[in-house]
């Protein structure tokens, strides 16, 4: 077992730290999203290879446990909202980093319009001021499910002022 106060890495850091292209992209992101450091696209990079190397390694699915495997990845993918109901592993191939940063609770905070910009709904969430079905979320990377969307709301007082 490793050390708890230092728990595994969540995301691979780029292989070359000065492309241009890359850091040029990156920093599009990071104003769109309302990002705070580029760990989170490294993140939200990471977690899409994962996705990915899984379809392409379920895609020949022979034994029944691949299969139990890619049913599971599809129905994953499909409660967030990345994948329409008749989804495949092709469309796991076409995901991109963008779709998996709209699914954040920071950005729906910003497009159900509870919040005047993205970096305005990044500081509700960490003041937790947003409530996710009924139980107060503070993580701006938490990742809505379709279930989950509609029942986001702000707590009486931020509401409060935002109305006057």
């Amino acid at each position: 077992m490793g050390d708890p106060k230092h728990p595994k890495k969540k995301y691979n850091t780029p292989r070359h730290p000065w492309e241009k292209e890359r850091i040029e992209t990156e920093k599009v992101l990071m104003n769109e999203y309302g990002l705070s450091n580029k760990k989170e696209i490294w993140r939200a990079n990471s977690l899409l290879s994962k996705f990915k190397s899984q379809a392409k390694k379920c895609a020949a699915a022979d034994t029944a446990q691949l299969k139990k495997e890619s049913e599971q990845l599809l129905t994953r993918l499909k409660k967030f909202g990345l994948l329409k109901t008749d989804g495949s592993h092709d469309d796991v191939l076409g995901l991109s980093v963008d779709d998996l940063l709209q699914r954040r609770l920071q950005t729906i905070v910003f497009k159900k319009k509870l919040a005047s910009s993205v970096k305005q709904g990044r500081q509700f969430i960490v003041h937790g001021h947003v409530i996710v079905n009924s139980k107060k979320v503070t993580v701006p990377s938490y990742m809505v499910s379709l279930d989950e969307e509609s029942k986001i709301s702000i707590t009486g007082v931020v509401a409060e002022q935002k109305n006057e």
